[in-house]
């Protein structure tokens, strides 16, 4: 297992954690050994259930327990996850987060399933390379994100969750079309000034989309109007379509390219950020979208909020809503034999991993 760093210094590295071990013998049998908790490996058992998934079991979940009960477990847990103990964390929102964190993984630690993911395939054309990002989420600490690339979209995919929104669903989506100009640094400063100007381009988007849906709708009443013309109609022009998308395409590479290499980069006054230590200059913004919710994944919604491109293997995400920052630094572990087979078979597997938690 793969624990992100602590909360809130996401540039440090991954830990590594040991969950189970199989030790192959002769005529094709093995022994399967749970290396969860604290008293040593121990009798476990594993079962492939469909391909690429997979199940472990602990037979012995005694040595997962520790002899000062469940006090000791939370307080272990606790340093090993966090880095700090309870007395550190004064807010009493944060100390409720953690304890019912703590509750719902411990009851899971003898029985695990496991399924397959691919990496993001990549292009020339993207805006940076695709990959695993770790994340600062407020007080649910950092968590793991998957950025990927499609067309004029860019979609962060939560590979580790929250009690509010679970992994598999998708955090932030970046329209790559609308990119968005920041004001000089004093004027940055002023969240009004920043909102009013994300939520300027949010009204545009809207009424874009909206403008499509109308057209489309003209042209489905065409096309039935149409039907039974005995009279052969022209062919349309090859690549009217990608015409379409190649400009919408070509001004998202303009707007990269009239950007300047790096500007000033302030939050402003009252957005909440964990991590004080992030980049003073960015390459480029987008209007995004966040995805927020209440505990248990209720009344999920998208909200408007900012994307800000640092360099190659950060960047970060303005809630607007919630007066928040995450900030992103790229995971640098080599996962082998990771790659999607095909684009096809990516799109599916995000599909697979967004509906078991919908």
């Amino acid at each position: 297992m793969y624990l992100p760093p602590h909360d809130p210094h996401v540039d440090d590295p991954m830990r590594f954690k040991p969950l189970f071990r199989i030790h192959l013998m002769e005529r094709k049998s093995a022994t399967v050994e749970c290396m969860y908790g604290h008293k040593g490996p121990h009798n476990g058992h594993i079962q492939i259930v469909k391909k690429d998934e997979f199940s472990t079991k602990c037979n012995q979940t005694d040595h997962h327990r520790m002899s000062g009960g469940r006090q000791e477990e939370f307080r272990t847990w606790l340093r090993e996850e966090w880095g700090r103990t309870l007395e550190d964390i004064f807010h009493e929102h944060m100390q409720e987060l953690i304890l019912m964190k703590f509750i719902y993984t411990s009851q899971y630690d003898n029985c695990l399933t496991y399924r397959r993911i691919y990496l993001p395939p990549s292009s020339p054309d993207d805006l940076l390379n695709p990959g695993l990002f770790k994340g600062t989420y407020g007080s649910h600490g950092l968590e793991i994100v998957m950025l990927s690339f499609h067309g004029k979209k860019a979609k962060g995919t939560k590979i580790t969750g929250d009690p509010n929104i679970p992994a598999g669903q998708q955090t932030v989506e970046i329209d790559l079309a609308h990119p968005i100009q920041l004001p000089d640094i004093e004027n940055l400063r002023n969240f009004n000034e920043l909102s009013r100007i994300v939520l300027e381009v949010q009204e545009q988007v809207r009424r874009e989309q909206q403008q499509q849906e109308e057209e489309e709708g003209q042209d489905e009443e065409e096309g039935r109007s149409r039907q039974g013309d005995s009279q052969q109609a022209e062919p349309p022009a090859q690549g009217d379509d990608a015409g379409a998308e190649g400009t919408e395409a070509a001004g998202a590479a303009a707007a990269q390219e009239s950007a300047p290499n790096s500007q000033p980069f302030v939050l402003p006054v009252g957005v909440i950020s964990r991590n004080e230590d992030y980049p003073r200059t960015c390459r480029m913004c987008f209007y995004g979208t966040g995805l927020i919710a209440g505990h248990g994944f209720t009344s999920p919604e998208r909200t408007p909020g900012i994307f800000i491109l640092f360099d190659d293997d950060r960047f970060g995400f303005i809630w607007l809503e919630l007066k928040s920052f995450s900030l992103y630094s790229r995971i640098k572990v080599s996962f082998q034999n990771a790659e999607a087979p095909s684009r096809e078979a990516f799109d599916e597997m995000l599909k697979n991993i967004q509906s078991m938690t919908t």
